[in-house]
């Protein structure tokens, strides 16, 4: 084999991912600066890495946001972000999965990025017994027309970073401060309140939702 050839193999093969728990009740600030420098620093061989964490209470605006979606957000702080999409509230017992990947080395665009993380929520509430759905034009899962877990992503050169929010076990409350998504009155569960009765509190731990979710978006695709 040539040199190019050899070199275009190696540039062909995909890493294993990286997964890593940032942790509870991280900043939100701190955690966006790091995937940005994270996603600048990255190159061809970097390997894909997923981040999975709970946030303190915030309310984060992508650069859809229109400011009347922010009904009342009382002391809990309002920070921009350069993601996609309206607001949406991140806080304790909600796992958030940051999905730093090279989408253009994997061969996918971002609608079948976004296709595969809603279906990766899917299959993983489907083990708890729960029937969950997308809806047309509104990005995220949906459980009965409750809104369970939300996406929003960012793409530079091909890579991805931000990723998808799934409620487990949290307090509702702050969501009835805006409208999720820009969705005014839009009802948001979690699946604490969906899965079957019984579920162990191990069932709904943070870290092994998230994995059973990588484990599923690292699959090769169809």
């Amino acid at each position: 084999m040539s040199r190019c050839a050899s070199e275009a193999a190696s540039a062909s093969v995909v890493p294993n991912p990286v997964l890593r728990d940032l942790g509870r009740a991280c900043d939100f600030a701190t955690i966006h600066r790091q995937m940005v420098e994270f996603t600048r620093q990255r190159d061809s061989t970097t390997p894909d890495e997923y981040w999975y964490l709970t946030h303190a209470p915030v309310f984060t605006q992508g650069l859809n946001g229109r400011p009347e979606h922010v009904l009342d957000p009382g002391g809990i702080p309002v920070v921009p972000t350069d993601r996609g999409g309206q607001v949406t509230y991140h806080g304790p017992g909600q796992l958030v999965l940051y999905t730093l990947v090279d989408l253009a080395r994997r061969g996918i665009g971002v609608r079948e990025w976004v296709s595969r993380l809603e279906q990766s929520i899917i299959d993983v509430l489907a083990t708890f017994g729960v029937s969950a759905e997308r809806l047309s034009g509104a990005p995220g899962v949906y459980v009965s027309g409750a809104k369970i877990a939300a996406l929003g992503l960012k793409v530079r050169q091909g890579r991805c970073y931000h990723g998808l929010s799934f409620n487990i076990d949290m307090d509702l409350a702050p969501f009835a401060r805006i409208n999720p998504c820009g969705m005014a009155r839009l009802p948001v569960t979690q699946l604490r309140d969906v899965c079957a009765e019984g579920a162990t509190a191990s069932a709904l731990s943070i870290e092994g939702i998230a994995r059973q979710l990588v484990e599923l978006l690292s699959a090769p695709g169809d």
